[in-house]
C-alpha cells in the first residue's frame, strides 16, 4: 500500500472510508455495518472513559490527566469527525505554544523549569500531607519526610 497523506482538513468528511483505511482489520470492520456500529460504540466508550478519568487523576503529581485526555481524544478521533477536528485544534495549539516557548530567552525558560519543579514538589508534599508518607519508601527517606511540616 502506498504511503498515506495526511487528511485534508478542509474536507467535511475526514473520517476514512473502509477502502481508505490503512489497517486491514479495521477495513474489514468498516465494511460490515453491524460490526462497524459495535466498533464505534466500543471506541466511544473507551475514549469517553479516558477523557472522564483525566480530571479525576489531574490532582496526582506529574502530568496528571493530560496524557489520559490526549489518549482518549486520539481514540475518539480514530472514529469520530468532531474528535478529529478537536484533536487538530489541540495539536495546533500545542504547536503554537511550543513555538512561543522556543522563542523565549534562556533565563525565562530556566525560571519556568524551576517554577514547574517547585509546583511538582509542593503537589507531592500536599499529597503526602493528606494521605501520609508512603510506607514503601526507604527508612532514611521516611525519617526525613516525617521531619517536614504537616507530614505525620
Amino acid at each position: 500500500m502506498a504511503e498515506q497523506e495526511s487528511p485534508d482538513r478542509t474536507d467535511h468528511n475526514i473520517t476514512l472510508d473502509a477502502d481508505d483505511d490503512r489497517w486491514e482489520w479495521r477495513r474489514r470492520i468498516r465494511a460490515n455495518p453491524k460490526k462497524h456500529l459495535i466498533y464505534r460504540i466500543v471506541v466511544g466508550v473507551v475514549g469517553g472513559v479516558l477523557i472522564i478519568a483525566a480530571p479525576l487523576t489531574g490532582w496526582l503529581p506529574g502530568p496528571g490527566g493530560i496524557p489520559l485526555f490526549i489518549a482518549g481524544l486520539a481514540i475518539l478521533a480514530s472514529e469520530f469527525e468532531w474528535a478529529q477536528r478537536l484533536l487538530y485544534r489541540v495539536k495546533d495549539w500545542v504547536k503554537v505554544l511550543t513555538t512561543w516557548t522556543g522563542k523565549q530567552p534562556a533565563w525565562l525558560k530556566t525560571l519556568g523549569t524551576i517554577a514547574l519543579f517547585c509546583c511538582v514538589l509542593v503537589a507531592i508534599w500536599l499529597y503526602m500531607a493528606v494521605l501520609g508518607v508512603p510506607g514503601w519508601l526507604p527508612d532514611s527517606w521516611e525519617s526525613f519526610l516525617h521531619k517536614l511540616p504537616l507530614l505525620p
